[in-house]
């Protein structure tokens, strides 16, 4: 694909470790872009995330089978998200999801794409459904909230709008995160437009008309809605249960998909083995700690490695914060310590998932068969 059109805007420079590659970080204010994008002025370049098409009769009701969330009977025009697990239930692919009445539309993860493909073409068996990629066709466009004037491609007549559902708790869908939810506030949508028109795009906000935040600015404000990215808060062991993700792209009570028996028996019987935590950093170093930098929890006199940063961000009103994932058992109250380095950044918790979600069955544990009890137990 040619390069994107915005980064010949003026200002806009691309970080060499962004996460979103191709396109503008950002146009050299970041927290202004920011504010600007949180009030709904502006627009920001996702023209290099996947864009993934599934037509044919059988399409609903296939990703259905293969998905954690029910999308059988998904209406033209409503959004969703759902996840592909492997068979231990780890996430292998999250995609946002949106039907035009002929068309499935995947909206994937550029890094992903590629094998996401290969898997479901693998998958299609007997069935009337063909899985295409639709990236050099259409490009995604991201804005918070619907106020912005920017036509959506429209193929079967109906706009291609994904309206990202983290704003609530999806039918079928739990919440492990208590109290008040600053996700609750999150109306990010992104529009899906022809790769053509991408220039014209640009050129509005060459001449004013229109205006532009950087990837730096979205990934911001999706950092303090907790709202997690698969390219960034999940690897390799990741369960849906870890990130909180059950809110929208798990249905509890839908039929058999791959990954299903983990999800359950993790939720109603067990615990996940780590947990999403916001940190509040410490800014006199004027340290942002980079993807996978090590988060350490005292021990006794020693130290002890409990995670990692997921997504590290300097938000125009907190301040430092970054997404972690940490060991369950890590105590709630406890501060740690991120490693930059030789540099050390001290770290308050802000729990999203707490130490003791899951297990809503309320079983409790029988003892082990043969399993000796002390006399007065």
């Amino acid at each position: 694909m040619a390069p994107s059109p915005f980064l010949s805007l003026p200002a806009a420079i691309e970080l060499p470790d962004a996460v979103d590659q191709g396109v503008p970080s950002h146009y050299g204010s970041p927290n202004i872009e920011q504010r600007t994008l949180e009030r709904g002025q502006a627009i920001v370049d996702l023209s290099t995330r996947a864009v993934v098409s599934i037509t044919g009769p059988d399409r609903r009701s296939w990703v259905n089978s293969l998905a954690s969330q029910s999308v059988a009977d998904l209406a033209p025009g409503v959004s969703t998200e759902a996840l592909f697990l492997g068979p231990q239930g780890r996430v292998e692919h999250a995609v946002g999801i949106v039907d035009d009445g002929e068309t499935l539309w995947l909206l994937a993860e550029p890094t992903t794409a590629e094998a996401l493909i290969a898997w479901l073409s693998r998958m299609v068996f007997m069935l009337r459904v063909e899985v295409t990629d639709r990236t050099a066709e259409y490009a995604r466009i991201g804005m918070i909230g619907s106020g912005l004037d920017i036509e959506a491609a429209a193929p079967a007549g109906v706009p291609l709008v994904w309206d990202d559902p983290w704003g609530s708790i999806l039918p079928g869908g739990w919440q492990y995160a208590a109290d008040e939810h600053p996700g609750a506030d999150w109306r990010w949508r992104e529009v899906l437009v022809s790769r053509e028109s991408l220039p014209q795009l640009a050129a509005r906000v060459r001449s004013g008309e229109l205006r532009a935040a950087g990837s730096l600015a979205a990934e911001a404000l999706r950092v303090a809605a907790w709202r997690p990215r698969q390219a960034m808060e999940a690897d390799e062991k990741t369960i849906p249960h870890e990130l909180d993700w059950l809110r929208t792209a798990v249905h509890l009570n839908k039929g058999c998909y791959r990954g299903q028996e983990t999800v359950a028996k993790v939720h109603n019987l067990g615990h996940p083995p780590r947990r999403l935590v916001l940190l509040h950093l410490d800014g006199s170093e004027s340290a942002m700690p980079p993807h996978g930098a090590t988060v350490l929890a005292p021990k006794g006199d020693d130290e002890r490695e409990v995670g990692h940063i997921t997504t590290a961000v300097m938000h125009h009103e907190l301040g430092p914060v970054a997404l972690a994932v940490i060991k369950r058992a890590v105590p709630e109250e406890l501060d740690l310590v991120v490693l930059d380095g030789e540099t050390r950044i001290a770290a308050a918790q802000e729990i999203i998932v707490p130490s003791g979600a899951g297990a809503t069955a309320g079983v409790p544990r029988l003892p082990r068969l043969g399993a000796r009890t002390r006399p007065g137990r």
